[in-house]
């Protein structure tokens, strides 16, 4: 590596997508001179929605979210890493894997990318306002009905959130979505509307306009909402000195008493563009990140939610965030896979409006059900060339 290489990386715009990818890149540089790593940042929705084929004509470095993997495999817009990085590393990375993070980034016998962070929906809380009014956490979803009844209960509520959460209230009635030509089976699936849209009708409707960082600034800002039963876990207002308020996050309630709630796999993950004119170097510094040493150091105190789990386990991690990682690691532990084939993104695009709606209007769960049913089976009929 002794001429001068510049790459360019593309993440998402939150404190845990952006610092630690520019710290990283900063330490890099340091032990490598003649790189220099510049990371750009785009919305939560964006990242959610633009095409890593578009976005790989542009950077070499990409973090992605994993239902990318079946267009990837697809496309050969970024590349495998079983190509090019030992079968140690991945070896190590497989066996410390945060639930099913690492594999999630696995498709058609590729490595796409490697999981540099890990998360799932889990529950948050302000303890001082639950003592200020004299309530605990709750355990049971007639608990949670209780608390909303007050008032004090927020949840994320945008079309991908409210899909996630749907697949939650599914995977935790017994039946894990999309495993069929149907999405879920009538009776599962109408039971699930139903106990979903119960609760939502003691939130406020602004929680429809929030994704999961929404819904911990308004908990934080303000001292109106005392617990969010599942959105996906930020790690950042954990630890103090991040927002005016401290959340604390939890696993989440148990519908039957014995098991608690099991909500949808999120994360990252770490890509190299097949277009990327310094491949070598790209995959080092993918490996450097992924690294036990990093995940647990360097990544985590600048803000990272890591996808290692020694980092999780790590006692000054948890000691730094009230705790976060061992609350929180049993949710990710059996955290569901969602479906990552190639028209997955489609399906994930459009269903959640379809959930969303009926939640915010009411509605006939069975038309709900076919028309999720009809976008499950286009779905499976695309193919995506951007």
């Amino acid at each position: 590596m002794s001429q001068n290489i510049l790459l360019k990386g593309i993440t998402w715009n939150h404190s845990r997508g952006f610092v630690p990818m520019t710290a990283t890149a900063q330490r890099f540089s340091e032990l490598h001179p003649n790189v220099n790593i510049t990371w750009e940042k785009r919305s939560l929705q964006q990242f959610a929605d633009l095409s890593i084929q578009q976005l790989a004509e542009i950077y070499d470095l990409l973090v992605i979210d994993h239902p990318w993997a079946g267009f990837a495999s697809k496309t050969k817009s970024i590349l495998p890493f079983d190509e090019y990085l030992s079968t140690e590393f991945l070896a190590d990375q497989a066996e410390n894997t945060v639930g099913q993070s690492h594999e999630s980034y696995s498709f058609d016998g590729h490595q796409w990318a490697l999981a540099i962070d890990a998360a799932t929906p889990v529950a948050a809380s302000r303890p001082d306002l639950l003592a200020q009014h004299g309530v605990a956490l709750p355990k049971t979803f007639d608990d949670l009905l209780a608390l909303a009844k007050k008032g004090l209960v927020a949840l994320p509520g945008i079309p991908i959130d409210s899909l996630m959460q749907y697949y939650t209230f599914c995977c935790s009635l017994g039946e894990d979505p999309c495993q069929g030509d149907v999405v879920v089976s009538e009776e599962i699936g109408v039971k699930a509307l139903k106990m979903y849209h119960e609760l939502c009708q003691y939130i406020d409707p602004a929680c429809f306009g929030r994704n999961p960082i929404q819904t911990y600034e308004a908990m934080t800002l303000t001292d109106e909402i005392a617990y969010c039963p599942f959105g996906y876990g930020y790690t950042n207002y954990s630890r103090d000195g991040y927002a005016r308020k401290l959340l604390h996050f939890h696993d989440m309630i148990t519908l039957d008493g014995k098991t608690n709630l099991r909500s949808t796999l999120g994360g990252t993950g770490l890509a190299v563009s097949s277009k990327c004119e310094h491949v070598d170097v790209a995959m080092k510094y993918a490996e450097f990140v992924a690294s036990p040493a990093c995940q647990i150091g360097l990544y985590t105190d600048n803000g990272g939610q890591p996808g290692h789990l020694k980092a999780w386990t790590d006692a000054a991690n948890n000691a730094k965030t009230y705790n976060y990682f061992a609350n929180t690691l049993p949710a990710l532990q059996r955290a569901y896979l969602r479906p990552r084939y190639h028209g997955s993104m489609f399906f994930q695009d459009h269903a959640g409006d379809v959930v969303r709606d009926y939640l915010m209007k009411g509605g006939d769960e069975l038309q709900v059900l076919a028309e999720l049913n009809a976008l499950f089976a286009e779905s499976k009929q695309k193919v995506h060339t951007v």
